[in-house]
């Protein structure tokens, strides 16, 4: 979006007896019926690429190039669309992108789409797509984030297909983001059943990536130290949380836009999906404090967090608004709710992020980093919050 037309954010998080950041699958798991996950992606098998917000200028063809020829490695075979390059705010009118991401969906030749990046205005497309056509096609992995979201939120909650949050083409190459966190096609290739789980990145990015001038590039310059923070208790050693729901969310700035529509019909989601409750996570691309706290009461006032379990921040480098800071946001607009507000954490646009699943059900569980002995010596290492995702 705007200057930032992908990814970027700041964080820190708890551990489990699994290799960091690696998916595992695990056998007997129920697969709900609210839920609809894709199959898992093989060698062989056909990824679409079309830019339903915006395109890829020429300054950017190398990356591009680069991206798909990496995707060839992974072994699928790649198939352009048609609209895909462009320099203009939007890849193509509003009727040839929705024509041609229906296309995509609809079509049990592709496995999954992986739009290049988002963008600003996907949200014209959404009137002109056939939903009861997605509805009841074969689900299929949409891979995004960003501008990205606007479809993916209004596609999970009116189609009940899942969907993946945390990558997108340009991104595709960079493996892995952080040793901590999921790789994109490690996730898209679990069953449905299976369990991942992510603790917080050691470091991110502050800046965004320069893809013209690092085309090749293969990893995220990470030189921040991310600490995830529970909001109202930063300074509280002993303040801890375990929260359990289902995820759903995206980029605030765009998602904001369809509370209140068919699109964004948050309880009916629940009522259908996910009786457990909610995990809301949310990022913002670059809104400013004052901005982002009103689209934070928005939501609110629209009940999208009425039925959740906890609300999860992704750290943003929006600019602040005078002496009113990101947490003055949170606390103005969502500190008066009685579920945990974490915020800081790896989602959005300042990289790395978490892949989070619209759909799934995870466990989020929070505790302060602590220096521990090993009995050998001085007090080292330490424990991070931590992400588990059951695709059920």
């Amino acid at each position: 979006m705007d200057r930032r037309r992908f990814l970027t954010l700041s964080a820190s998080a708890g551990a489990l007896n699994l290799a960091p950041g690696r998916p595992r699958a695990t056998t007997g798991a129920s697969v709900g019926r609210g839920i609809l996950y894709p199959q898992p992606l093989r060698r062989g098998d056909t990824i679409g690429i079309t830019a339903p917000s915006a395109g890829v200028g020429a300054d950017l063809e190398p990356r591009l190039r680069f991206c798909l020829e990496k995707l060839r490695a992974l072994g699928y075979v790649v198939r352009e669309g048609q609209v895909l390059r462009s320099d203009e705010m939007v890849s193509a009118p509003a009727y040839l992108r929705a024509a041609e991401l229906q296309g995509m969906l609809l079509d049990d030749s592709i496995q999954a789409i992986v739009p290049p990046w988002g963008g600003e205005l996907l949200i014209d497309i959404l009137p002109l797509l056939d939903w009861a056509a997605l509805a009841a096609a074969r689900p299929k992995w949409f891979i995004g984030y960003s501008d990205l979201s606007t479809f993916m939120l209004a596609y999970t909650v009116r189609t009940h297909i899942a969907t993946l949050n945390g990558s997108c083409l340009l991104e595709a190459p960079i493996h892995p983001t952080d040793p901590a966190l999921a790789y994109w096609n490690d996730v898209a290739t679990l069953a449905p059943g299976a369990v991942f789980v992510q603790h917080a990145a050691s470091h991110y990015q502050a800046e965004d990536v320069d893809w013209a001038a690092a085309p090749l590039a293969t990893q995220f310059s990470r030189t921040e130290p991310v600490r995830y923070k529970l909001l109202k208790h930063e300074e509280d050693a002993d303040a801890a949380v375990t929260v359990r729901g289902r995820l759903l969310g995206g980029t605030l700035d765009v998602i904001a836009m369809l509370a209140g529509s068919v699109y964004g019909d948050v309880r009916g989601f629940v009522q259908s999906c996910a009786p457990e409750g909610l995990l809301i996570y949310l990022d913002n691309a670059d809104m400013n404090s004052a901005q982002y706290c009103r689209l934070l009461h928005h939501l609110k006032l629209a009940g999208w967090f009425d039925h959740a379990n906890a609300v999860l921040v992704g750290r943003t480098g929006g600019e602040q608004l005078r002496e009113f800071t990101v947490r003055d946001a949170l606390l103005d607009a969502v500190g008066d709710l009685a579920i945990p507000v974490l915020y800081d954490l790896d989602i959005g646009h300042l990289p790395p992020q978490l892949i989070l699943v619209n759909g799934a059900l995870a466990t989020v569980h929070f505790e302060p980093m602590r220096r521990r002995s090993t009995g050998r010596g001085p007090a080292r290492g330490g424990w991070r919050p931590s992400v588990i995702q059951a695709l059920v």
